[in-house]
């Protein structure tokens, strides 16, 4: 996966940016608040992804314009395609994108044709921060390689909402707790799907996450994640998810339905599983130094890039916004090292900038390229 143009104009404040990027590294460099992240997450919202700093609507306009373009050309194996993504005031929340000329339905629409993965300064909280963090990246990872994923993920998080109304209004005796069998049996069913698949996910995860980590620590360490379900004691070996793994999720849900009744929400099911990482066989979570959560952080990305690699047989652009500040000098190596088979993109301040690296560099100022 190559991106071989971007033209971006009035996002946020950059300003008339036209660049054909180099296969392999592309290094933007400035002072802060300048636009160099800006620009990264203008790729990001090309992949269909919403945006990783959450920004609003209104706020992907610079404050002194009235509309923003995106285009960006990618080309993989088979052939060059074009994203374009367009807004302007005052009617932000429509979006107009389009892939190849295309208009489609939504931003979302755009995913799985555009394969990236991205790392923050917030990512390097993975491993050690709350397991939705940990649920999210199984999710983005899940759906990167499987085209069903992510709508079933949504509905369950729509079906999620339904029951949690329904619980309350259960609780104040203005439903019924029979009402609840209808919702249970599609999150079941959903929750059943969404567990297989991230289960199955980690386990590849872990493969490559091991093998990095015991690479980065020099041997002297070795990582193991496991995947905690809070419905499912066993799952390995487990396959069919319509029936058998969905019969279970269903009984767990009517099995918790008076505790579920008396907190308001729903205890047990895919919205509460997490991925713990154990070095050896202590909880990361609990006792890795700062120096091995971002160990683990940076093995989880590296492994993401390559299961997408091999499960696609494309490599996919590797975005790096201003964490190699955030790495000592070894782990920038190494993160380095492991992405030069990428086209990548790095962001940082003149004093980070990755020396005798062969590429394309870029000096952003006040939203503009100016050298």
């Amino acid at each position: 996966m190559i991106i071989s143009k971007i033209r971006i104009d009035g996002f946020k404040n950059l300003k008339g940016i036209s660049i054909e990027p180099h296969k392999r590294l592309n290094i933007f460099f400035g002072d802060n608040a300048q636009g160099k992240t800006n620009l990264i997450e203008a790729v990001w919202l090309c992949s269909g992804v919403r945006s990783f700093r959450s920004t609003k609507d209104k706020d992907m306009i610079d404050i002194s314009g009235e509309t923003m373009s995106i285009e960006l050309g990618f080309k993989n194996a088979e052939r060059e395609q074009i994203i374009s993504y367009r807004m302007a005031r005052p009617n932000v929340k429509e979006k107009n994108c389009a892939l190849n000329g295309v208009k489609v339905r939504a931003p979302s629409k755009l995913f799985g044709n555009l394969s990236c993965v991205i790392f923050t300064p917030e990512d390097l909280e993975l491993s050690k921060g709350s397991p939705d963090k940990r649920r999210q990246f199984l999710d983005l990872s899940a759906a990167q390689i499987k085209n069903s994923y992510r709508p079933v993920s949504e509905k369950y998080d729509q079906i999620l909402e339904q029951r949690n109304m329904l619980l309350k209004n259960i609780a104040f005796g203005r439903s019924g707790k029979d009402e609840l069998e209808v919702w249970d049996i599609q999150l079941a069913q959903m929750g059943a799907y969404i567990t297989l698949l991230r289960y199955n996910y980690s386990k590849k995860l872990g493969i490559y996450a091991d093998k990095l980590y015991n690479e980065i620590s020099g041997g002297r360490e070795r990582l193991t994640l496991s995947y905690s379900s809070t419905v499912f004691d066993r799952l390995e070996g487990r396959l069919d998810y319509k029936n058998d793994l969905a019969n279970e999720y269903l009984e767990c849900l009517k099995k918790n339905r008076d505790e579920d009744i008396r907190l308001g929400y729903t205890t047990r099911g895919v919205h509460r599983d997490d991925l713990c990482a154990f070095i050896g066989e202590l909880p990361a979570r609990d006792f890795a130094s700062q120096g091995q959560h971002r160990s683990i952080a940076l093995v989880l990305k590296l492994a993401q890039a390559n299961i997408l690699l091999d499960e696609t047989d494309e490599a996919p652009v590797f975005l790096l916004d201003d964490v190699l500040s955030e790495l000592d000098p070894s782990r920038q190596d190494f993160i380095i090292s492991k992405i030069d088979n990428m086209q990548v993109f790095i962001t940082c301040c003149d004093d980070n900038i990755p020396k005798n690296k062969s590429g394309k560099m870029y000096h952003i100022s006040g939203g503009k390229i100016v050298k």
